[in-house]
């Protein structure tokens, strides 16, 4: 290009420059407006101005414009790839500076027009993608002005990946626009194989215990009816219609609001559904302008059907002492209910209730399992390891009646190795790890070596939650939480971490969305889990909702005033003592009820609750769980005793129950029949392997060496533990979490992730190498290297079937690779993985 056409070009494009110049600062200082803790010195947002709201109306407009210019620029760009100077090269400049320039545009009236109303959790990603698209066209318009004044190779092809980047991002910040309006399944609901196919027709529902075949309801029916249908509001449509935002002048958090109506007269009509306004809106189309909710998914087919039902059976709203209930909540005070009477073999206490149970449901009795099922069983699930060929030797010769009883309690007299089976339940719960976020910057604190101590000391569970509330220097790693460097989310600071997770690990209670608004899935209030919080604070916070102040201010107080009261003025430490004393109080039965039915679902494989995180949820068994509770307080809380009591029972040793869908494990309707068949954890699986074949881990992974009491019962580990280690990809991928957050439970269920590591982790099959090498150097010839590794592997003797493929495998002469291969099949299989 001549220096003259250079001149030239430049200074045609000058206004645009200085235009998009202009409108990029301006777009900045309303993202600083937008998202800066504090406002700036001239506040541009649409509270103060009225036409900043008008504009901000013109966002859906606008929006349209950059999605398509700038996807109609790619698509030239594309048919110009072979030839750069091509005669479509102008047209493609002006396409390109129109569709920056309405990109900016709209970026500025999507800020404006985001304080206007609430839009969901997607609001924030679509806003900075849709503001990061606009700033990278601007660099793509930059890059194209460069390469028509130097036609550079690598600038054409830096110039083209940025725009069809940007064209990524308009298509995927336009995505998350319109789910914002639509609905997340706004296209997916059109096709046919969904379930929100939007043509479909006859859609069957199923409320549960609530009978359609009467007349008429009765009152047990009626109150659980009108819990589904406020759970529903809650969930859906309080965003809008609650107590903190009145849409249209209608309020469905109330009886009186809910038949008032809005603007626009009532919305329900008792036993008419075609004039009942709510329901009319619930069933339009999603992209229907009166479509209810307006924001966000539709109504699940089940919900409607459910609301139907509800108008049907003329909208029943039970007045009572518990008429502001939406969801259930458990009892807080501790039950102790009467003992059901010995029968037969059944005078385990746990036997006793379950004995009960079986009979009011019509169960029989299973006989229970043998001695190599059990013994495996106990080994796992309370040190974490396998059996050795010596302990199941020994097992079957012992003749004594109660030999069961004995070997569950030496393997609870084993001190080190329960604290380090132990001590991963206790790590994901508290979310203690070894590396990670903020332990480098001292935003995080370890408490690795309190917690081991006091799993292998078995210190009583009371004083256990008192240390962890009111810590010293050894456990404070809990409640002061992760100082998370740069500007946090309200609900994320240290102080309300503390509440979220004191309330979640020991009390089974989730408050993480109590702490950005009125929870939608149960009835605490943010106001509720800032006064929880602010027993943690130094001082007062102040409230806000969605991350926005409110400018208003709670006391310091428990969750439950029955629990006694907190000096809101007292320094921290006194405020967590105080906390810590009314937590452990004998008439907190619901501490101890959550920490029963942690150990249950730990051992037994499900919970008498699920989740267990959720303790209002009503259990299999209230009376045994509540028993059980008041039992375990009363025993000084001793968790050793309490597995004792579980292990020991026939109830333990029932055969296990395998489910096709893992969603009759926590369904309502559950039955329990015996324990669940179980996934070894990820440090079992790895701790088994390496007891079989050598070393998995390495010393240099071990963040953690605990001092070991030598002991006749137990034996040193000749292995490195992997609870012990730090977190890898192998682990990972077998279930362990990240501990960055609160986890009470690991998902038992196989998924690719964990096969792909199996089949091709470097790690594992490292491991599985250097075991293949050593037993070939062992043993003498195949048939030994088969009968071996089934009895170690799988405790019992190889069939014939058995023996016939492994041969196979190994041949007359095995090689490594074979052996190799062999001990991979055999850890595969469910008989080893799986705990039955």
């Amino acid at each position: 290009m001549s220096s003259n056409a250079k001149n030239n070009f430049l200074g045609n494009n000058k206004l645009i420059a200085l235009f998009i110049t202009l409108l990029s600062i301006f777009l900045l200082h309303l993202i600083y407006d937008e998202f800066a803790p504090a406002n700036s010195f001239l506040s541009l947002t649409p509270e103060n101005f009225w036409f900043l709201r008008f504009f901000g109306r013109l966002h859906p407009l606008a929006v349209h414009f950059p999605v398509a210019l700038l996807l109609f620029t790619a698509i030239l760009e594309l048919s110009t790839i072979k030839k750069f100077n091509s005669p479509l090269r102008p047209g493609i400049q002006i396409l390109l500076i129109a569709g920056i320039v309405s990109s900016l545009i709209s970026a500025i009236f999507g800020i404006l027009l985001s304080g206007n109303a609430e839009y969901g959790e997607n609001l924030i990603l679509h806003q900075w993608l849709g503001i990061c698209t606009a700033f990278l066209g601007i660099i793509v318009w930059f890059l194209h002005q460069k390469v028509l004044v130097k036609n550079q190779t690598l600038l054409i092809k830096t110039y083209r990946f940025a725009l069809f980047m940007t064209a990524l991002g308009v298509i995927l910040a336009g995505h998350l626009g319109a789910s914002l309006t639509h609905g997340d399944d706004y296209l997916s609901s059109t096709l046919p194989w969904t379930d929100d196919y939007e043509n479909a027709e006859n859609i069957s529902f199923d409320i549960n215990s609530i009978s359609k075949d009467k007349d008429t309801l009765s009152k047990a029916q009626e109150k659980e009816l009108n819990l589904k249908v406020r759970a529903i509001f809650a969930h859906n449509c309080y965003k809008c219609h609650g107590e903190e935002k009145v849409k249209g002048e209608l309020r469905l958090d109330r009886k009186d609001f809910v038949f008032k109506g809005g603007e626009n007269g009532e919305v329900i009509k008792p036993g008419n559904i075609n004039e009942s306004e709510l329901f009319r809106r619930i069933t339009l189309p999603s992209n229907h302008e009166d479509v209810m909710p307006s924001k966000g998914k539709k109504l699940s087919a089940n919900d409607v059907a459910v609301i139907n039902f509800w108008i049907q059976q003329g909208a029943p709203w039970p007045d009572g002492p518990d008429k502001n209930e939406v969801f259930n909540n458990a009892a807080l005070a501790p039950r102790n209910p009467a003992l059901p009477p010995a029968s037969g073999i059944h005078t385990n206490p746990v036997d006793r209730w379950t004995n009960q149970y079986f009979v009011k449901n019509k169960i029989a009795w299973p006989k229970i399992v043998d001695d190599r099922t059990y013994l495996r069983r106990i080994f796992l699930d309370i040190i974490g390891l396998l059996p050795s060929q010596e302990d199941i030797d020994a097992f079957s010769k012992d003749t004594r009646p109660d030999k069961r009883a004995i070997w569950s309690r030496k393997l609870l007299d084993r001190e080190d190795d329960y604290a380090i089976n132990w001590l991963t339940f206790w790590n994901d719960a508290l979310r203690n790890d070894y590396t990670g976020t903020g332990y480098i910057t001292n935003g995080r604190y370890a408490i690795t070596d309190w917690l081991y101590k006091s799993i292998k000391s078995n210190k009583p569970y009371d004083q256990f939650v008192k240390e962890l509330v009111s810590p010293d220097e050894s456990s404070k790693g809990f409640v002061e939480g992760i100082k998370w460097r740069g500007v946090v989310n309200a609900s994320q600071r240290t102080e309300m971490q503390a509440a979220q997770n004191v309330s979640q690990v020991f009390l089974g209670l989730n408050l993480k969305c109590a702490s950005c608004h009125n929870s939608f899935i149960s009835d605490w209030k943010l106001d509720d889990a800032y006064a929880f919080a602010n027993i943690f604070a130094d001082t007062t916070l102040e409230i806000n909702r969605c991350d926005k102040p409110t400018g208003k201010y709670t006391d310091a107080r428990m969750l439950w005033k029955e629990l006694g009261s907190i000096d809101n003025k007292a320094k921290v430490s006194v405020k967590r003592a105080q906390l810590a004393e009314n937590m452990v109080k004998p008439q907190n039965g619901r501490l101890y009820r959550t920490l029963v039915n942690r150990m249950w679902a730990q051992i037994m494989g499900r919970g008498f609750i699920e989740p267990v995180d959720m303790m209002d949820n009503e259990p299999w068994s209230q009376d045994m769980l509540d028993w059980m509770a008041f039992n375990f307080q009363q025993n000084k809380s001793d968790i050793k005793e309490l597995i004792f009591l579980i292990t020991t029972s026939n109830t333990y040793q029932l055969p296990s129950a395998g489910f096709k869908d893992p969603n009759e494990i926590v369904a309502k309707e559950y039955k329990f029949t015996g324990r669940l068949r179980k996934r070894m954890t990820a440090e079992q699986f790895a701790d088994a392997g390496a007891s079989l074949f050598g070393t998995l881990f390495p010393d240099s992974m071990v963040r953690y060496k605990p001092v070991f009491t030598p002991a006749i019962s137990q034996s040193s580990p000749l292995f490195t533990r992997a609870s012990l280690v730090v977190n890898n990809p192998f682990l990972t991928a077998l279930g362990r979490p990240n501990r960055e957050t609160v986890s009470t439970s690991r998902e038992s269920q196989a998924n690719l992730l964990q096969a792909l590591e199996l089949t091709n982790g470097e790690r594992f099959n490292s491991m599985l190498r250097k075991g293949a090498e050593n037993w070939k150097l062992k043993y003498k010839n195949g048939d030994a290297i088969i009968k071996e590794v089934y009895k170690q592997a799988l405790g019992r003797q190889v069939q014939a079937n058995e023996f016939k493929v492994a041969k196979k495998i190994l041949g007359d002469k095995p090689e490594t690779d074979s052996i190799q291969d062999l001990f991979w099949a055999v850890m595969l299989l469910p008989e080893f993985q799986i705990i039955y």
